[in-house]
């Protein structure tokens, strides 16, 4: 299960809304510069694609490296543009679990995989149009299901299949260590 707050976007969120290209200049293994990442996650999205009331906060506060938003909800072609697997991972690094989007540019699918930062779930009814940011919602991993708390309603996501399998061991080069297809 995951829980928490919604934060809604539109379409074609690209990589460089995801986490600007003038915040790659982080160390990913320096604890105090990694969590920058977290602090710039989404913040290159445009305010017409952000899902916020007026006045309302970004992803995350401006003083704070995490975001009070634990799922993503998004439109078609989440995460498209350039191939970088800093974009999950900001989103990760912010403390978001999960995006629940439309479609997703491969690239962007496979990096939220094969590093184990997010779960990338897919739905067939535009939740943008159904779930508001701030929204309380919860994802059932094992059933594929979204319930939002805040209005009651329930949603079928597209079953994670395999990928279900590398997420929980953590990332790609964890699976395949665990099915024996790789020497520890």
């Amino acid at each position: 299960m995951i829980r928490g707050k919604a934060y809604v976007v539109g379409d074609a969120i690209d990589t460089d809304q995801i986490i600007p290209a003038a915040h790659l200049v982080y160390s990913l293994t320096i604890p105090e510069e990694r969590k920058m990442y977290g602090r710039y996650a989404l913040s290159g999205v445009p305010a017409d694609q952000q899902g916020l009331p007026k006045g309302g906060q970004p992803f995350t506060a401006e003083d704070s490296f995490e975001s009070e938003y634990k799922v993503i909800i998004g439109g078609s072609n989440f995460g498209c543009g350039s191939s970088r697997e800093h974009a999950p991972f900001a989103i990760a690094e912010a403390g978001c679990e999960a995006v629940v989007a439309e479609s997703y540019a491969r690239i962007f699918y496979r990096n939220s995989v094969d590093g184990g930062f997010v779960v990338p779930f897919e739905t067939r009814v535009p939740l943008t149009e159904r779930i508001r940011t701030g929204d309380e919602v919860e994802i059932d991993t094992v059933r594929s299901t979204l319930h939002n708390h805040t209005t009651g309603e329930d949603f079928l996501l597209n079953p994670l299949g395999d990928v279900a399998d590398i997420l929980k061991a953590g990332n790609v080069f964890e699976y395949a260590r665990q099915k024996g297809l790789i020497s520890t």
